[in-house]
């Protein structure tokens, strides 16, 4: 039986004879969760979440060893069980401000990601043809997820090519300076947009800013990335235009005229993929090797 280690709570937690007091990103902090049971979904300003339990606790535990091809890292609530960082973490927190999931820590190059095919969609190390994949060099943000988001495969953007989304949640490129830990829940806010495009399918880069970080209340728009952040919308663009190039495949394009858009912009992609997963857990779209647990 894999070992298993609890690597983040808001409280002490004793796991397989270890006592844990990690605080959970930095600060206790209350995190709303679905009632899975009944797929009660709600709407405000057209944004789907999931009721909120009151006051819950989310600790995050590691299965098998890093570097591996069973290691995981699950998320459980305060009652001990595991709950979908993709499903059962709310999207939005109100004023602007979304969750956050962290799956790559910056300065790492290790190709972790949320596995949308297993139950409760634990974070593990993407493969290819068997093998642990990495980057060909380190991400220099902190990379991840934006829960209860999809990027809907049967629709077509009319914005971008006409191109269908990657059937994956939303990706968030978070700018802030300080480095994230895997399966980290932050609390962020868009500023802008890039709408990469991956061997034909739209595969959008949400770019964001912790609100802990400490130029976090003078970037609220794209401009100000450039303004406080120089050279950085620039950076995340020639980034992931460029990293497959080392393993002999082309470089991805971006869709509207290869720039970044505004916040504003950002925001209606988030409501428009949180559409998309509402529908999906629904049922209102086949869900294919995707899981809804």
């Amino acid at each position: 039986m894999a070992a298993t280690r609890v690597i983040a709570s808001v409280s002490s937690a004793v796991s397989g004879g270890l006592l844990t007091k990690t605080p959970f990103v930095g600060k206790p902090q209350s995190v709303s969760f679905c009632f899975r049971s009944n797929r009660l979904l709600t709407q405000r300003r057209r944004v789907f979440t999931c009721s909120a339990i009151y006051n819950p606790q989310l600790e995050t535990k590691e299965e098998g060893e890093p570097e591996t091809l069973d290691y995981r890292v699950f998320f459980h609530d305060n009652s001990g069980k595991k709950i979908s960082p993709w499903h059962d973490i709310p999207l939005r927190l109100g004023d602007g401000v979304f969750n956050f999931i962290v799956e790559i820590p910056k300065e790492s190059s290790a190709k972790m990601e949320v596995a949308t095919d297993e139950l409760y969609t634990p974070i593990k190390q993407d493969t290819k043809k068997g093998k642990l994949r990495y980057y060909p060099y380190n991400i220099n943000w902190n990379y991840g997820l934006l829960p209860q988001t999809w990027e809907d495969p049967s629709l077509a953007n009319a914005d971008v090519e006409g191109a269908f989304g990657d059937n994956d949640p939303v990706d968030v490129v978070e700018i802030g300076e300080t480095r994230g830990k895997i399966g980290q829940v932050l609390k962020v806010k868009p500023v802008a947009a890039l709408a990469m495009i991956d061997e034909g399918e739209l595969d959008w880069k949400i770019v964001a800013i912790s609100l802990d970080d400490p130029r976090a209340a003078l970037v609220n728009d794209v401009e100000d990335v450039e303004k406080h952040f120089p050279g950085t919308l620039t950076a995340i663009r020639d980034w992931f235009r460029d990293y497959k190039i080392p393993d002999g495949k082309p470089a991805n394009r971006f869709g509207l005229g290869d720039k970044p858009a505004n916040k504003e912009y950002a925001l209606k992609i988030i409501t428009e993929t949180n559409e998309s997963w509402a529908k999906l857990v629904k049922r209102s779209i086949r869900a294919g090797e995707l899981s809804l647990v």
